[in-house]
């Protein structure tokens, strides 16, 4: 075993005995109520109860990602086998991101050079967490209209913390990336390619791609509906067929980055920084659209793309280990609000009900309570909730 206070993010990284989520610890309606240490603690033992070693976070303009390494730095205190790890995000707008103003996606905000700031001393505070440092999240995607920014801006701050290292102000064994969709790192429409991304492409030290075949059901749905020579199969057939071509969906966003990436003559790690399900939508993925919203299909998706990125050598941070409701405050069953493996108060969803059987949470709480199953843990009583995709008529 590696001595965990000296391994690398090249050592965990593509390794599956390092699983990787993403965590929002929020309880509330919004985050002006940050979740405590204690509460952060109890998050981490569930997360390293199910073999998670590698959490990502987001944003340090608030205080959950500070409070959460010294969480980790307790829980290691506590006990000397405790592992975990952190891809530390610094959250990157243009000009007039979030604000009554018309956003300028050609001029960075601002405030962007404090976010990168007070990165940099938390990763050079906790080396022996901070792994893995991500400069912006979709923060390049051009559907990202209220906040995004140029390549340039992204390559800027990349290679400012690339410096940082070289002059040993950050460890030399920080790894450095930025985590977006898979268009904009050159996976998709010609429009995202430019010298400015090559160039931040050679920078970086991997490459941190964002895949959705669940968004995509509504906006690119070509491969969720039901082809007419499968009309004939069962409700269950349809589904898991259907999940199947969630997950190539997946796998073709993956390699049309990679190959990208080898067209401009790279040859470097890619990673998936995000990817994920929900289990509940009133809107585009409902009943009422393209029905690829229940429990069931989370878990078929959690489980084949753990078995793919596992057995492929990637690095997976799921999205996401807790519901949050504050991410659409004023819809509580927008799907935002619910990708989460967990409900807010430690339920466990269909895909780690196996989990709770093994005992792997045995004695561990989430806001007090213990962690039960949804559905009473009974699939019967999911299934009517399950819903089938439409036949394509052509």
């Amino acid at each position: 075993m590696q001595n965990n206070k000296n391994i690398t993010a090249k050592e965990i990284l593509g390794n599956p005995n390092y699983l990787a989520i993403s965590y929002g610890g929020y309880r509330k309606i919004s985050r002006d109520s940050q979740p405590t240490i204690k509460e952060i603690k109890n998050d981490m033992k569930l997360l390293s109860a199910m073999g998670i070693k590698f959490v990502r976070t987001y944003n340090v303009q608030l205080q959950q990602a500070p409070n959460l390494l010294k969480a980790i730095t307790e829980l290691k205190k506590e006990d000397s086998n405790f592992e975990m790890y952190v891809m530390l995000g610094a959250w990157i707008d243009c000009l007039h991101a979030w604000t009554d103003h018309m956003p300028n996606h050609h001029i960075e905000s601002p405030d962007n050079a404090s976010e990168i700031e007070r990165a940099v001393t938390l990763a050079a505070k906790y080396p022996d967490i901070v792994k893995v440092l991500a400069v912006g999240n979709e923060a390049m995607v051009k559907w990202a209209t209220s906040y995004y920014v140029q390549p340039s801006v992204i390559l800027k701050w990349v290679n400012h913390l690339q410096d940082l290292k070289k002059t040993n102000k950050l460890p030399k064994d920080l790894w450095i990336t930025s985590s977006d969709d898979f268009a904009s790192w050159g996976g998709g429409d010609h429009v995202y390619h430019c010298q400015d991304l090559e160039n931040l492409i050679k920078s970086v030290d991997y490459i941190s791609v964002h895949s959705y075949p669940y968004h995509n059901t509504h906006y690119n749905p070509k491969f969720w509906g039901i082809p007419k020579e499968e009309s004939s199969l069962s409700e269950l057939e349809k589904i898991d067929n259907a999940m199947k071509r969630a997950i190539d969906f997946s796998k073709n966003q993956y390699e049309a980055t990679v190959n990208y990436m080898k067209s401009i003559g790279v040859e470097k790690p890619v990673h998936i920084g995000e990817t994920g399900w929900a289990s509940v939508s009133n809107g585009f993925y409902g009943n009422n659209g393209s029905k690829a919203t229940d429990e069931y299909k989370q878990g078929l998706y959690y489980k084949m793309m753990r078995e793919w990125t596992n057995n492929a050598n990637i690095s997976c941070f799921y999205f996401e280990a807790f519901n949050e409701k504050w991410k659409d405050a004023h819809n509580p069953d927008g799907s935002e609000n619910h990708f989460g493996l967990f409900k807010i108060n430690g339920e466990a969803k269909y895909p780690i009900w196996d989990l709770v059987d093994k005992g792997v949470f045995k004695g561990l709480t989430r806001n007090g309570n213990a962690i039960t199953k949804t559905y009473n843990g009974d699939k019967e009583e999911l299934m009517p909730h399950v819903l089938v995709p439409i036949t394509i008529s052509h």
